[in-house]
């Protein structure tokens, strides 16, 4: 299990993964780096404690609107289907469906690339 040493808001840390993890764990440590930096710049003296909580905080936060965006994406994008189909069925499709279909799948594709940015 390699040891890995990342830097989250001016401290380092050594942390353990499992083989093959590293890239993920570096990817996840530069995130929280990234709130702690914010913080750190704000506040001075900000416990080590204190600082990995906000930011854990923030970034899970920022998790949790993405996946409430995600939802509904889906949810919206079941309901095109549904209505796609109806269409299909009665033999016509009408253009604002197609575009609106075409719109929501652009969007979903645009959430999934930022939330694959943020996470990988």
């Amino acid at each position: 299990m390699p040891d890995v040493v990342v830097t989250i808001g001016g401290r380092e840390f050594e942390v353990a993964c499992a083989e093959g993890e590293e890239h993920f764990l570096r990817s996840a440590a530069a995130m929280l780096d990234n709130e702690a930096a914010s913080m750190v710049s704000q506040i001075r003296h900000l416990t080590e404690s204190r600082m990995l909580l906000m930011a854990g905080l923030m970034l899970a936060d920022k998790t949790a609107g993405l996946e409430d965006s995600v939802k509904i994406a889906e949810r919206r994008i079941a309901e095109l289907e549904a209505a796609l189909e109806a269409a299909e069925r009665a033999g016509t499709v009408p253009e604002a469906l197609t575009d609106s279909l075409s719109n929501l799948v652009a969007r979903a594709e645009y959430i999934a690339q930022h939330v694959e940015a943020k996470v990988g």
